[in-house]
């Protein structure tokens, strides 16, 4: 028996530490193929968006497949979803261009080390947020804030790839308003070929995701356009102006290591920290959204573990910041994945696919990649959310709108701490301003439950109220200004009654509050009383002697001893004369006289 639990202790340690112990035993022959088949596919869909994600960020081609292949085999073994599928993404990608431009020139050997520098520093904030069991970080991060920056980046996506796409001169790095300055300036010198070449690729995306969507369009796009370049090329009409990818390297990623001066670790520090959180906050909305659908369980801090390591090694082996990818992810489990090994697999078929098909990237259009941008920066808008959000709540869409605009005309990285900002300042105010409802009992009911209902009549000498909410110090002076307004309206209500079972949490700045009301209530004559405190919340209030102030016997267990006790100290003057005789204490005084107030 013994011998038993020391093996079970002993597989639960080893499995906390390595995590891809958990799901081993469910590779079958079975699960292996539909792994290998969903990872196959996979890599297919990579090739293309791998290219295309590395130009965004501004770094040779070469480096989004790179990235495609190290950090999906980590964060799969050691992250915690079956089916996330991590790599290059659009929005890191723009990000890690903004943050790298400012100091080197894109696709420079000094930008690619400052590249993978920031990759690192943002995997060690991941991992240490994941040791340090912060996953629920995420949590405090609006919804909001993500669809805005997201869709901020999709428009300077579409306005970066503008240039290839109608054949225009336009210096790399321009700002969002320069961009489009420099396009109304040079609209008449559009190159036909180069947006034809575009158009071609465009339509036929557009046409394969309508008619076949699970067909890999992209690839197929791109070949359509590279093949309309070759006949112009051929033909001699203007092939000459039509700018390519050009070959990558057959190999695989090499070892690579990044600047750890500490002059570039105080450049790239608040950037890689804002692509910490980014990719964070993409990996795990990603990996929930899916195991919505599988029916599995995440743990948060696993995922950010998985997604520290993903890039601390992937920062050693050329491989620039990465995080989930909803494409690739969505389309791994819709391909029939079952265990992580399917990204794994997608990583190694990329890496065969690269031996061997690498040459034909000199042969890719960049017209042709950036209408296949275009297509990825429109996929990005959640337009579903936007308008949901839009109609439905004020704050979210102030915290949507802020985050969206300052992604165009600020630093990416600020635009990102503008949001997270926005975000917890507005679940301060939420929870800085606890609901506080009168509460009366109900006639209609024979134990006469409380109830909310102003059309009801209160008792004229004791309110009751059920506060919903924490009292911390950031509530202090709402709760306080709710106080004081019950005095006002009825100075009659010497008596408060607060029925506490919605309080979660209170600190010494709430304690001394209800003392300080404890005391202006026996000041007037009356007191503060409490019923149904959660335990957590009356050990508090008892360890600080704040339940001795306002007295531990106005502390009840339930409301009936509550009201019978506090029944006892009304005046039996103006009980008398009272017709409202809404408690079942009421029932022993004898009828009001006629006429009594």
């Amino acid at each position: 028996m013994i011998l038993r639990s020391a093996v079970s202790s002993f597989r639960a340690h080893w499995r906390r530490f390595f995590p891809f112990l958990r799901w081993w035993p469910r590779v079958t022959r079975t699960n292996l193929k539909a792994d290998f088949l969903a990872g196959l596919t996979g890599a297919v869909v990579v090739l293309p968006q791998g290219v295309a994600f590395a130009l965004i960020a501004g770094l040779p081609p070469v480096y989004g497949l790179y990235s495609a292949m190290v950090p999906p085999i980590v964060a799969g073994l050691f992250g915690s979803s079956r089916h996330l599928i991590s790599g290059p993404t659009t929005a890191i990608s723009l990000v890690v261009f903004a943050a790298v431009s400012k100091f080197a020139d894109p696709g420079s050997a000094k930008f690619i080390g400052l590249a993978l520098t920031l990759t690192l520093l943002a995997g060690v904030y991941q991992l240490v947020l994941g040791l340090a069991r912060m996953g629920a970080l995420v949590n405090f991060i609006s919804h909001s804030v993500v669809i805005g920056f997201t869709a901020g980046a999709a428009v300077l996506i579409a306005t970066s790839q503008l240039k290839h796409f109608l054949g225009l001169h336009i210096p790399p790095g321009e700002s969002f308003l320069h961009t489009w300055q420099d396009i109304y300036l040079q609209i008449g010198g559009i190159d036909i070929h180069v947006t034809a070449v575009a158009g071609v690729t465009l339509i036929s995306l557009v046409l394969l995701m309508v008619l076949r969507p699970r067909w890999p369009g992209m690839l197929i796009a791109m070949v359509a356009g590279s093949l309309l370049a070759l006949l112009f090329a051929l033909a001699g009409t203007g092939g000459n102006a039509i700018a390519f990818v050009g070959e990558l390297p057959s190999q695989l990623p090499p070892l690579s290591w990044p600047d750890l001066s500490l002059a570039t670790l105080k450049q790239l520090g608040s950037a890689s920290l804002a692509i910490a959180m980014l990719g964070l906050v993409e990996a795990v909305a990603i990996a929930r959204s899916i195991a919505a659908r599988s029916g599995q369980r995440i743990d948060g801090n696993q995922e950010f573990i998985g997604q520290g390591l993903a890039n601390i090694v992937g920062s050693f082996f050329s491989s620039y910041a990465s995080s989930g990818s909803f494409t690739r992810s969505g389309l791994n489990h819709a391909a029939g994945a079952v265990t992580p090994l399917s990204g794994i697999f997608a990583a190694l078929c990329l890496a065969v696919i690269v031996l061997i098909a690498a040459p034909l990237a000199a042969h890719l259009p960049m017209p042709a990649m950036a209408a296949i941008l275009l297509v990825v920066a429109w996929r990005l808008i959640d337009f579903h959310h936007i308008r949901t959000i839009l109609a439905t709540s004020k704050r979210e869409t102030a915290v949507l709108l802020t985050t969206f605009f300052a992604t165009l005309f600020v630093e990416l990285e600020f635009a990102i701490y503008v949001g997270v900002l926005l975000s917890l300042v507005i679940y301060l105010m939420r929870t800085s301003r606890p609901g506080i409802v009168a509460r009366v009992p109900d006639p209609g009911t024979p134990a006469r439950h409380f109830v909310t209902d102003p059309a009801l009549p209160e008792c004229p000498q004791l309110k009751i109220v059920r506060v919903d909410g924490s009292l911390f110090f950031g509530a202090v002076d709402h709760v306080q200004e709710k106080l004081h307004h019950f005095r006002l309206r009825n100075p009659r209500q010497k008596h408060l009654l607060v029925i506490g079972n919605g309080i979660n949490f209170i600190d010494i700045s709430g304690a001394e509050l209800l003392a300080q009301e404890a005391k202006r209530r026996r000041e007037l004559g009356g007191g503060l009383y409490f019923t149904k405190i959660k335990d957590e919340v009356c050990a508090i209030l008892k360890r600080g002697g704040f339940a001795d102030q306002f007295g531990r016997e106005n502390i009840f267990m339930t409301k009936n001893d509550a009201i019978e006790t506090v029944f006892g100290k009304l005046d039996p003057e103006i009980c008398a004369r009272c017709d409202k005789r809404i408690f079942l204490e009421c029932r022993k005084l004898p009828p009001p006289a006629a006429g009594a107030p």
